[in-house]
């Protein structure tokens, strides 16, 4: 007999990059014997980086592993309907020692006009800031193709881009096509969508420990920026208030709610048609949902099934969670993308 599902952790993934720091070992996270860990992968359904669960009898099995038994129990029907075994979300924490080049992702029209599933949007939310360190978001004003083709080629690319000094607890929205880059002194806590397609444009001409520079993409990117200009500020205004959740992004691809906690609180899930994602931000805090009882740090997250009617959080005095959901309101019941309910059953017939 199928046992039943319950709450999912995940064992962390780490990544080495030229930029990345060292201040993940301050959360208890150990990554020897990489040098400079730039990036924790806290949830990841990427192909070959998949997420391995860490508890329970599903431990040691992927998270794709667990979708294909559980299917919509898991996921939610219309997240099943849409993804198939391919889990929609990445989540990571970035910790930025040195300036990350400037970038851009694909939406999901042109990301699978060039093969590729999805596109990739995603949002940050400030965990830690360095004094006087700096972000990029889109551009300063509306800007042509053509200046900016100039700007790049001039080596004047950074005066056409809107920068911020942010602080912890600044949540930054970047929509697919945004230009966009995190500066010396950051670490962010990110959602996206599931995707690892990134359209490198500009890396300050720094080479890797063997003298060479890291590739570009210039042309690939030309299609993929949205030239106009931000207005305002970039990040995104909220008030949160403890214990409670506030929306700090919405899109048709996640939707994140912060959630500052000083007491336990009990949600009530039996409305939400979807799994609900608790991505711990600041402090200590246990998820008990389905008699299964998750313990979480920052930089852990817990994956609380579809089917789960409630979920009670206890956090050790002060605490932070990003509660991530997809808002399926208005999904047509036809596969996006892949049709991943032909591949998962075998029917490729057309």
């Amino acid at each position: 007999m199928e046992s039943k599902i319950y709450p999912l952790k995940f064992l962390p993934l780490y990544k080495n990059v030229i930029w990345g720091g060292n201040r993940l070992k301050d959360y208890g996270f150990n990554y020897a014997p990489l040098p400079n860990c730039g990036e924790l992968w806290a949830l990841s359904a990427v192909e070959g980086r998949e997420s391995v669960i860490a508890n329970g009898f599903l431990a040691d099995n992927t998270l794709n592993e667990a979708i294909e038994i559980y299917m919509g129990e898991l996921v939610g029907d219309k997240v099943f309907n849409r993804y198939g075994t391919e889990f929609p979300l990445l989540v990571k924490v970035i910790d930025a020692a040195r300036d990350l080049s400037i970038q851009v992702h694909p939406d999901d029209n042109l990301a699978q006009q060039r093969g590729m599933p999805w596109g990739k949007t995603e949002m940050w939310y400030v965990m830690q800031a360095s004094e006087g360190a700096r972000l990029i978001s889109g551009f300063r004003r509306d800007t042509t193709p053509e200046e900016y083709t100039a700007a790049l080629g001039a080596g004047h690319l950074m005066d056409l881009l809107h920068s911020e000094q942010p602080a912890p607890g600044d949540v930054f929205f970047i929509p697919a096509g945004r230009v966009h880059a995190l500066g010396a002194g950051l670490m962010v806590a990110e959602i996206q969508q599931t995707s690892d397609c990134t359209y490198r444009i500009y890396d300050y001409d720094r080479v890797d420990s063997d003298g060479h520079k890291r590739q570009l993409h210039t042309a690939e990117a030309m299609d993929a920026i949205d030239f106009s200009g931000v207005k305002g500020h970039a990040n995104t205004n909220y008030n949160a208030r403890a214990n409670e959740s506030t929306t700090v992004a919405d899109c048709e691809h996640f939707t994140t709610k912060l959630l500052p906690l000083d007491a336990p609180i009990r949600k009530n899930l039996e409305e939400v048609d979807t799994f609900v994602l608790y991505f711990c931000v600041e402090g200590l805090v246990a998820v008990k949902s389905m008699e299964t009882i998750v313990p979480l740090h920052a930089g852990e997250c817990c994956l609380v099934p579809a089917t789960a009617d409630s979920v009670e959080l206890f956090p050790e005095g002060k605490a932070r969670l990003l509660e991530v959901t997809i808002n399926t309101d208005g999904w047509d019941d036809e596969p996006q993308g892949r049709d991943w309910l032909a591949e998962f059953t075998g029917d490729t017939r057309g």
